[in-house]
């Protein structure tokens, strides 16, 4: 089978691998300023370059004509996005040259926050109050019945890129306002204040069969928003909430018509009410390094995984998920003032894993106690404040790539 798997931005590289593993041809379509990056190139047949990743007309004409004169002479089988901003690139492809796999419609669900609400509302799934910015008095109407505050969301931007907290009537309008013809571009929901979880799966035919469920510490948008330091943690297994979200996640992936992937969705426990809310999901391994924190805990590597899933249903085989592990694991990454941080004063034997990023400083722990797991993440986001190790960024006006 030959592999097209499109990822304009620098991950994927054990998907890539696996995929190879498994017996395919592997084809890389990614950003030209990605070229130096380590691509495991071993693996990968042949890789193309895109001068511009965004998702805009003259984008996908250019992957169309490209690919077009490509399949001259290659025929591709399968077509893989491995991020979320390259969902609607290989959705398009998928429609354009009769491929099998996710389409247009279907790939709205797990990237446009918009549809994704519309989604899960019709399914009976509990979503916080929202509204489309398509029309005024719709707008007017849904600002008078429902209370401050509110989030102003971009419909097709990753975790909590260029959201925008608004408390008041005529703030919410002074910011509708300012995005001028943009306006159509986000949507609107009354903020839910409460602990957000995120929920890994792997589904294959219609049917989750891997699922691990894990705790923010600190919420994206409190990270992107407070320059505060990302933290999760695996959510006690078998526990009432740990139930709750599986059984959620579950009903996404079928009313959203999931078939065979890797998923991460979003869900928010209000402190007011103590229910959970649907907040988002994307077809794809999740980012900041969550696969590792998720296979530290469970022994199933996501990425590989999911290579193999997509082989299995392109050539019609039977796939066995390896033995799943009971530990807890927890992450923590931070922006830091070092370029190379010194990691000696973390030193604690449950670290399995230290992040090698420029000006970047990042831990996982695992222990089969997730009391010790907590207390090692409360010591650890001390020491990189304490230490000097922490640095901060301001979140963007707009969302940027």
């Amino acid at each position: 089978m030959n592999f097209l798997c499109i990822c304009t931005y620098f991950k994927g590289v054990e998907f890539l691998k696996s995929c190879k593993a498994e017996g395919n041809n592997v084809y890389l379509l990614t950003n030209q300023k990605l070229k130096d990056k380590a691509w495991p190139r071993e693996s990968i047949e042949e890789i193309f370059y895109l001068k511009n990743i965004e998702n805009t007309f003259d984008t996908y004409q250019i992957v169309l004509v490209g690919l077009a004169a490509i399949m001259r002479n290659k025929k591709i089988d399968r077509v893989v996005a491995l991020d979320d901003f390259d969902v609607e690139k290989a959705a398009l492809v998928r429609e354009h040259f009769r491929i099998p796999g996710m389409g247009q419609t279907t790939a709205r669900y797990f990237r446009d926050k918009l549809a994704m609400r519309m989604q899960a509302q019709d399914a009976g799934i509990t979503v916080p109050p929202f509204c489309s910015l398509f029309n005024d008095i719709d707008i007017t109407e849904y600002l008078q019945r429902s209370s401050p505050p509110w989030v102003i969301k971009p419909r097709s931007e990753a975790s909590a890129a260029g959201i925008k907290k608004v408390h008041s009537f005529q703030e919410a309008w002074d910011n509708l306002h300012s995005l001028g013809d943009e306006r159509h571009n986000f949507l609107i929901e009354q903020f839910k204040p409460g602990d957000v979880y995120h929920v890994d799966s792997l589904t294959i035919n219609g049917k989750v069969i891997f699922t691990r469920c894990s705790q923010y510490l600190n919420t994206p948008f409190e990270v992107s928003h407070g320059g505060g330091i990302f933290r999760s943690v695996t959510l006690e297994h078998n526990s009432e909430d740990d139930a709750a979200l599986k059984k959620m996640n579950e009903d996404v992936m079928r009313s959203f018509g999931m078939k065979s992937s890797a998923s991460h969705t979003e869900m928010i426990k209000c402190y007011e009410d103590g229910k959970f809310y649907f907040l988002e999901t994307a077809s794809r391994v999740g980012g900041a390094n969550l696969a590792e924190m998720v296979e530290f805990s469970s022994g199933i590597n996501l990425w590989r995984e999911w290579a193999k899933i997509e082989t299995i249903v392109a050539v019609g085989g039977t796939y066995e998920l390896p033995m799943v592990e009971d530990f807890y694991s927890g992450i923590v990454i931070s922006l830091s003032s070092h370029e190379n941080p010194d990691y000696t004063p973390f030193n604690d034997p449950e670290i399995v894993w230290k992040m090698d990023e420029e000006y970047h400083i990042g831990l996982i722990v695992r222990s089969k106690d997730r009391a010790k797991v907590l207390e090692l993440m409360e010591k650890y986001a001390s020491m990189i404040r304490d230490l000097g190790y922490h640095a901060s960024a301001p979140a963007p006006d707009k969302p940027v790539h």
